[in-house]
């Protein structure tokens, strides 16, 4: 992050929006907005807000299997597969 470029405060967002947008789209890095002189938000661009979301439920994901792993509730992967096999419509 590029402290002077991407830190605004609410005055220029309130002035600049549809350039602020335009420019979150283009360059996807996120906007620090301030208010009183503190960082009271951030701004990003939908896809980069998408991407973070998708990489935040693998890692959720993975977390919940290593929990699984530490309470001993891990299966040999031949039972999963018997088990799906066991679940399939036949053709």
């Amino acid at each position: 992050m590029t402290l002077p470029s991407d830190i605004k405060p609410v005055s220029y967002l309130k002035a600049n929006a549809a350039e602020i947008l335009r420019d979150l789209a283009e360059q996807r890095r996120p906007l620090v907005i301030t208010q009183n002189g503190e960082a009271r938000a951030v701004m990003q661009d939908v896809a980069s807000y998408e991407e973070t979301q998708e990489t935040l439920a693998l890692l959720k994901l993975l977390a919940l299997g290593n929990r699984e792993i530490e309470q001993g509730r891990e299966k040999p992967v031949s039972d999963v597969v018997a088990r799906l096999k066991a679940k399939r419509v036949p053709d």
